[in-house]
């Protein structure tokens, strides 16, 4: 074989195309339905976004970033997720002098360089949707039920909502400093990494899957237990609003997120239909991020959703191929123009048709229609056009019925359009 594909970095063949579409269509819908617009950031972004925005203590940054020194010296980075870039974006454009608000989402890939395995690549398709610009705890709770929305509109089922509070700027470093004095005593469980990590960002452990480190952690003090006044009714009032909704939640205390930018509200939905690597997705607050990349006090709050993930978990049953909606058989010589201009006059009105282009034999195309998916096939030979009609059969239940030539279009646009 000759040049194939780069390793972690995979073809969406058109059996499969389906499905996105089928999921970025429904996200569009529903994101769209509670005030978000899309915004389509660049891949390259400079280094040091991430660099300052995501924490330089993090794997992202240190170990699975794709970062290179471009012609005029300048490091850049293939974006590893999207909020700080939407955020630089919120910045560098000063949306928050139309309306300090700002409800975004975004559909695109994203790039880190970690070991490819099933549901885990180089390139990666996300869904992000963030909140700039409010502090409130109304719409921390919003943001949860348009997701537990749209995860329910793509036919996701038995899911658990699970929610923690990491606390803000000033609390949440005597966490981490009571975290790593506690974990310091029991550094001889801890893997090489966690071990380093317990120097630079002691809350990267609690995402380690090692077992001696799980079991480190297993009584490890809780962030509940350092958050001040102000975080507390923070949190209160996230639950209050999820019950107003009628979201039904589990408090995580071991739900930490190891990225600098995160406070306060912390959220994961998860699937026990998964094992051991649960989550479907997960986000939280983030009220320092606009501070590390810009020195603008902005807060904000969003998710994001790995995309080959959510698609993996798709109810098998649901029907999300392209379809065919016709194909065009013409049995007889001469009649291949006769077929081009009805399937254009097909295209132009949506419909999505084909025809054959060989001549073939009726049984060939009816194979061929067959193969295709057609729903329907329009049988047009040479005894139909003498009669002024045509024979139209339904593939799905293997009926047919002749039609009208000069009523085709109308005829076709009423049977696959409107159904």
């Amino acid at each position: 074989m000759g040049i194939t594909a780069i390793r972690g970095f995979n073809d969406i063949l058109p059996s499969e195309i389906g499905k996105w579409q089928f999921v970025e269509k429904t996200a569009r819908e529903v994101f769209e339905g509670f005030g978000f617009s899309e915004i389509r950031i660049p891949i390259l972004e400079r280094t040091e976004l991430f660099a300052r925005g995501i924490g330089e203590a993090t794997d992202i940054v240190e170990k699975e970033m794709y970062t290179f020194i471009d012609k005029g010296g300048s490091s850049l980075t293939l974006r590893p997720e999207a909020t700080a870039s939407m955020a630089r974006a919120y910045l560098e454009h000063q949306l928050y002098t139309f309306d300090p608000v700002a409800k975004l989402y975004c559909i695109g890939p994203m790039f880190r360089y970690e070991r490819p395995q099933k549901g885990r690549y180089r390139q990666f398709y996300q869904i992000d949707a963030e909140v700039f610009g409010v502090g409130n705890p109304v719409v921390d709770a919003e943001v949860i039920l348009m997701l537990i929305h749209f995860l329910g509109k793509v036919g996701l089922e038995k899911l658990e909502l699970q929610i923690n509070s990491l606390g803000c700027r000033d609390c949440r470093p005597r966490y981490r400093e009571g975290l790593k004095n506690y974990l310091t005593k029991k550094s001889f469980q801890l893997c090489e990494d966690c071990q380093r990590r317990l120097q630079t960002n002691p809350l990267r452990i609690f995402d380690c899957k090692v077992q001696t480190c799980q079991e480190a952690i297993a009584d490890a003090p809780r962030v509940t237990d350092f958050i001040c006044a102000e975080c507390q009714s923070h949190f209160g009032k996230v639950k209050e609003y999820l019950s107003v909704a009628g979201l039904n939640y589990v408090l995580n205390p071991k739900m930490v997120r190891g990225l600098d930018y995160y406070t306060r509200t912390a959220f994961e939905v998860v699937s026990y239909d998964l094992g051991a690597q649960n989550a479907v997705t997960g986000g939280g607050r983030y009220d320092n991020l606009f501070q590390e990349i810009g020195e603008l006090d902005v807060p904000g709050i969003g998710f994001a959703i790995g995309m080959e993930r959510l698609i993996s978990l798709l109810p098998k049953d649901k029907k999300l191929e392209q379809q065919l909606h016709l194909f065009i058989a013409t049995p007889g010589k001469g009649m291949d123009e006769k077929a081009y201009r009805l399937a254009n006059q097909f295209h132009l009105e949506g419909i999505r048709a084909e025809f054959d282009y060989e001549g073939k034999s009726l049984k060939s195309q009816m194979r061929r229609a067959d193969k295709l998916k057609a729903r329907y096939v329009l049988i047009l030979g040479e005894e139909e056009l003498k009669k002024g009609r045509a024979v139209l059969r339904n593939m799905w239940n293997q009926s047919q019925e002749e039609i009208p030539i000069d009523n085709l279009i109308d005829v076709l646009k009423r049977k696959i359009l409107n159904n």
